[in-house]
């Protein structure tokens, strides 16, 4: 059976294409296949709306039944991509099913990083699927203390959640500030203050060595100082891993990610999109490129390779880069970026308010802007990011 384009991964960045495809007039087969069995749906409401139980899990679907009949491609769900061929054209799957292809995208997305030692703890979780957050949810519902290990953006929402259903919460991170590595030492002091302001325990500068484990539960994490943190739930928020091991010996090049050049391609009519894409890699220089793990960024390098597919992208790819996180009623947007270094200028509001626009400023050159709770004015400061030379990622 051989499909016009078949797509790996039906979340955000895999729909996109396929609606991509669509909307620009494509008539031929299209084919989305996903280990997971249920319908697309979106990933940040797991941390938030759907953990503390405003969401139902249905609310969740990108599209409903009748908009992805309506789109017209055949979802192959609960099937897993176990192999590739490039030089075939065939896709394998873990059923032993075999789909050929004239075009293929990879959307495979990540797996969850997980702490050394025993897995088979119960009370452990890591939040990357639909069934992780409802299986966490379960377990926060019955529990009194919860240690979430790591503050980066997920780690500090699931802090947030927990905390807004009243468990005792202790965040715990190697590094000096949560969220450093996308904010910054200053504004990753204000995080810090938020969370504390908001009862939260916040152990910086503090890695984590192990859980601690008795009768099959995890009942504590140890840190490499050797002290235990008391939990009756461990949340493990350490960072993802592209889920490209399938694609040893596919003959990609494989580099944290799915290597692809500036317009997305990995090999000839092979793409990459979304988490597991680094896109801009190879050229002169053999340049890393660039992996970019956030939603927006799916949704428009999906629409991008549509484009490209059908001969319509101008290219390269080259986005600007939004990350964006509710933590305790606050919303906090980056655009951009907020290298190591770089100097930040409060150009709207003030931080005592938790109201504010900041300007990020690297040789005078504004390469990011952070908003804290002011969306207007984080857009108006986007548009002046986006006409500036200095907005393109180093690769």
């Amino acid at each position: 059976m051989t499909l016009d384009v078949v797509i790996v991964g039906a979340s955000a960045g895999g729909l996109a294409v396929a609606e991509g495809l669509r909307r620009r007039g494509f008539t031929g087969s299209v084919a989305l296949v996903d280990a997971e069995p249920e319908l697309p749906y979106d990933r940040p409401p797991l941390s938030k709306q759907v953990l503390d139980g405003r969401w139902a899990p249905e609310r969740t679907r990108l599209r409903t039944p009748a908009e992805l009949d309506a789109l017209g491609v055949d979802l192959l769900l609960g099937r897993r991509a176990a192999a590739l061929d490039v030089r075939r054209h065939h896709l394998i799957l873990g059923d032993g099913g075999v789909l050929g292809y004239r075009t293929l995208v990879l959307a495979p997305g990540l797996h969850a990083r997980r702490l050394p030692g025993r897995r088979d703890l119960a009370g452990v979780h890591t939040l990357r699927t639909l069934g992780d957050s409802l299986a966490l949810r379960a377990d926060l519902l019955s529990a009194r203390r919860v240690v979430v290990v790591g503050a980066g953006v997920l780690g500090c929402e699931v802090a947030a959640t927990a905390r807004g259903l009243g468990r005792e919460v202790t965040l715990v991170e190697p590094a000096a500030r949560p969220m450093l590595r996308l904010l910054g030492p200053e504004l990753g002091a204000e995080i810090a203050r938020l969370h504390e302001d908001q009862g939260v325990r916040l152990l910086t500068s503090t890695p984590v060595a192990g859980l601690v484990g008795e009768a099959g539960r995890a009942v504590g994490v140890r840190t490499v100082s050797g002290a235990v943190l008391p939990a009756d739930v461990v949340v493990v928020a350490v960072g993802g891993r592209p889920a490209t091991d399938w694609l040893a010996g596919s003959g990609l090049a494989l580099d944290d990610g799915v290597a692809c050049d500036d317009h997305c391609r990995a090999a000839e009519d092979v793409y990459a999109v979304g988490d597991a894409a680094r896109f801009g890699a190879g050229g002169c220089g053999g340049r890393r490129g660039v992996r970019l793990e956030n939603r927006t960024n799916a949704t428009e390098q999906g629409l991008f390779v549509a484009a490209h597919v059908l001969g319509a992208a101008p290219g390269p790819y080259d986005p600007l880069p939004y990350v964006w996180t509710d933590q305790f009623r606050v919303r906090i947007q980056v655009y951009g970026s907020v290298p190591e270094g770089s100097a930040v200028r409060i150009v709207e509001g003030s931080v005592p308010d938790r109201k504010f626009v900041a300007h990020v400023e690297t040789d005078g050159r504004l390469v990011g802007v952070v908003g804290w709770n002011s969306p207007g004015r984080t857009r108006t400061a986007r548009a002046l990011l986006a006409a500036s030379a200095s907005t393109t990622f180093p690769r």
